[in-house]
């Protein structure tokens, strides 16, 4: 998820925390607390310094060993031993680790549940993982663990009782959604009558899907609002050809098909060359798939540029 909410979820456990009365009894402990869950919740993203080298290293490096099985270990070792150091609580650094653990386990837990997904069955598994049931930022969690806090801070009061409701009502919450999201993908298969794989990605409203469904010839991508079912566009599958194959060993290339699923690959002739165009049709928008890679080739087939990216702004939908 977005960077806000897995700050705001980190302190809300520390609030959550506060069950313990030992952590509620202790000012030393509760501020420990809350820089362990707060900087818990968002270590598995301090990939994102992969940026700085470019986003051929970031799509290679996100959501991938810093949200793996180990480091879900590892980070909360990283963080209970200093934290406990630094705040003088060193007899509480085993509830200090498994808090921390907790502030990790829930940011990619909730990243498995995003459409963008995450290799979180590292190392047993490279594969990507992703429910496709949350959006990268979910309005109605954010309000409901932001009024807590707000209601924490305000009131100076044990908030122990108060987040684990609201905890509760998130994971009801994540539950519906789910089982929700599993209805519509029926609802969608039954409607195109053709078999494929099937993705269904969130929107911001609740009623409001996107799908995209790959069969042996075609991509077809559309819309679920509420009850109705409209199919948008239709993508013809392209056979690999030599003007493919020579983008193949590009380096942005390569990520893209090491991170992408639904792939759309087309090849167009221009007047100085070629043009090549990966795309995951997971990713579609308004008619348009913004997600992928460009290649320029030049009359013999040499490579001249090539970006990877986004070719969206960063408010339109899919939300991954």
């Amino acid at each position: 998820m977005d960077t806000g909410s897995h700050l705001l979820f980190g302190a809300t456990l520390a609030g959550l925390a506060m069950l313990h009365p030992e952590v509620a009894g202790s000012p030393a402990l509760q501020h420990a607390m809350l820089t362990a869950t707060m900087i818990g919740s968002h270590a598995p993203d301090f990939d994102t310094v992969a940026r700085l080298r470019g986003y051929t290293a970031y799509i290679r490096t996100h959501r991938g060993l810093t949200h793996s099985l180990p480091a879900l270990f590892i980070w909360p070792l990283l963080l209970a031993l200093p934290i406990a150091y630094g705040f003088g609580v060193w007899e509480h650094v085993l509830l200090l680790y498994v808090w921390s653990f907790a502030a990790v386990f829930f940011h990619v837990f909730l990243d498995w549940f995003n459409a963008y997904g995450v290799q979180c069955f590292r190392p047993f598994s490279r594969k990507w993982q992703h429910l496709d049931v949350l959006t990268l930022f979910e309005p109605f969690l954010f309000v409901i663990h932001a009024a807590g806090l707000v209601w924490w801070i305000g009131s100076g009061s044990n908030p122990g009782l108060l987040f684990l409701g609201i905890y509760i009502v998130t994971f009801l919450y994540i539950t519906v959604r789910t089982i929700h999201h599993g209805y519509v993908v029926r609802r969608v298969r039954e409607h195109i009558g053709v078999d494929g794989i099937c993705h269904v990605v969130p929107s911001l409203h609740w009623l409001r899907w996107q799908f995209v469904l790959e069969s042996d010839s075609y991509f077809y991508t559309g819309v679920v609002r509420g009850k109705t079912i409209e199919v948008k566009d239709m993508y013809e599958k392209q056979e690999s050809d030599v003007i493919i194959e020579a983008t193949k060993a590009i380096d942005g290339v390569r990520a893209f098909l090491q991170f992408a699923q639904r792939i759309h690959v087309c090849a167009l002739e221009k007047q100085d060359g070629y043009v090549v165009q990966w795309r995951d049709v997971r990713f579609w928008h308004n008619h348009q798939l913004p997600f992928g890679v460009d290649v320029k080739l030049d009359r013999d087939m040499q490579v001249i540029s090539h970006s990877l990216g986004w070719k969206k702004k960063a408010w339109d939908p899919p939300y991954v």
